[in-house]
């Protein structure tokens, strides 16, 4: 028996470590979406492998079972955006860990405009300077769903680098 709190593991590391090809992958991949370690890029890899062995797995069910548990893996995919209303299993098994990625609070606050960049963008969500509706959300790794996409704000009187109306001091000449 496991521990309750852990109930899968949440990541796997490579198994070629040294794979130099796989290296540059990565750390490009590292780079492009602002992650902290390659532990963050692993549980990526992970959490897609656990979603494209389900498709894999459904299409070796007899088509009526197939059917109502199709709907349900869809239907999940679709509310965090990664494939659309009318996909198929296909598209699930097409999916690469960029569109996972891309479903991250970080890089969605960045490709919004509201911070410059994808570090930028990561430690103003562990400070808590993002808000996603009405409560404040603190992990850049949140995926997040389609219908709080347009959620997402800066906490109100926070300044982030944004440019200030600059003040204009009127030299008083004597008459």
């Amino acid at each position: 028996m496991g521990d309750p709190k852990n109930p899968r593991k949440i990541w796997r590391k490579p198994k070629r470590p040294l794979n130099y090809d796989l290296l540059n992958e990565e750390l490009f991949v590292l780079g492009t979406f602002g992650l902290k370690n390659k532990r963050e890029l692993w549980k990526a890899h992970t959490e897609l492998s656990r979603v494209r062995n389900q498709a894999r797995s459904l299409l070796a069910l007899t088509q009526e079972v197939r059917e109502k548990k199709e709907q349900v893996l869809m239907k999940s995919l679709t509310r965090i955006g990664l494939v659309n209303v009318n996909s198929t299993l296909d598209d699930v098994l097409n999916l690469k860990v960029t569109d996972l990625l891309s479903r991250r609070l970080q890089t969605i606050v960045q490709k919004k405009g509201l911070i410059k960049s994808q570090y930028q963008a990561r430690q103003a969500v562990v400070h808590g300077h993002i808000m996603i509706g009405e409560r404040v959300v603190t992990v850049p790794s949140y995926t997040v769903k389609v219908e709080e996409e347009n959620q997402i704000h800066l906490v109100p009187g926070v300044n982030l680098g944004q440019s200030q109306p600059k003040q204009v001091i009127e030299a008083v000449t004597p008459e």
